[in-house]
């Protein structure tokens, strides 16, 4: 079996239910222990690093506008700020949503377009599969990653399975 641009974009839905996952988990301990959730939303690893809203709100920008540039077209624009954890789980839900409606004729045999993006003061370029496998699953994990780890140093009990989704 060839792997196909389809099946690759198939994991940002399953990475944005991960996030979920590990989200929900974190809210749950907050609660539990009697701590406001909006302090875990508004921890930082460090001064120099985002917040674990705008972490999870980059991851759902991200695998949004993934298959959406890889199919050569405007990824919706979301003006949404989030700052709760319900705010969050509404952004990962309306991701999915929009990831969906990109359908595998679109994505399929994308892997070889070419097309730049200003990415700061820079205009960076990409091909469909470099833009997938080298900039777009990289920052998602990466934010994830960091989401985890600030739900993790507030002491929520997580586990290497939670990474993944696991129940």
């Amino acid at each position: 079996m060839k792997l196909s641009m389809s099946n690759a974009v198939a994991a940002l839905p399953r990475a944005l239910s991960n996030l979920e996952h590990v989200l929900r988990k974190g809210e749950a301990d907050a609660t539990a222990r009697g701590i406001d959730p909006q302090i875990f939303m508004d921890t930082r690893l460090t001064p120099d690093m985002w917040p674990l809203k705008k972490q999870a709100q980059t991851v759902c920008e991200l695998a949004k506008n993934g298959p959406y540039r890889i199919a050569g077209q405007t990824p919706p624009d979301y003006q949404t700020v989030v700052e709760s954890f319900e705010d969050a789980y509404a952004l990962i839900a309306r991701a999915k949503t929009d990831i969906a409606a990109v359908t595998s004729d679109q994505l399929d045999g994308q892997e070889g377009r070419e097309f730049s993006l200003k990415m700061g003061p820079r205009e960076m370029e990409f091909t469909g599969i470099s833009y997938l496998s080298g900039f777009t699953l990289p920052n998602i994990y990466f934010h994830m990653a960091t989401a985890y780890n600030i739900l993790r140093q507030n002491g929520t009990a997580l586990s290497k399975p939670d990474f993944f989704g696991a129940k």
